[in-house]
């Protein structure tokens, strides 16, 4: 008796878990892409003067709203106070 209620609170447990990788993979997808979008952005503008700077942050918003992604807080910016 006692073998077969762990049994079933192992596989309650389990399909409850695998509902919550689905949602972490999705997150973990949107990241994944994110991130492509930054290294692209500063492959193709690797200097650090203000107009790379500038042209870097167009080239990852465009390439996160292409996406579907939300936009980032750009590096280059500073914080708000």
């Amino acid at each position: 008796m006692n073998r077969r209620g762990f049994a079933l609170a192992v596989m309650l447990l389990l399909g409850r878990t695998a509902a919550a990788s689905q949602q972490g993979q999705v997150v973990s997808s949107s990241w994944k892409t994110a991130d492509k979008c930054a290294k692209q952005a500063q492959i193709a503008y690797p200097d650090y003067s203000a107009e790379s700077n500038a042209k870097r942050d167009a080239n990852l918003k465009a390439c996160l709203n292409g996406a579907n992604l939300p936009p980032r807080q750009l590096p280059s910016q500073p914080p708000p106070r």
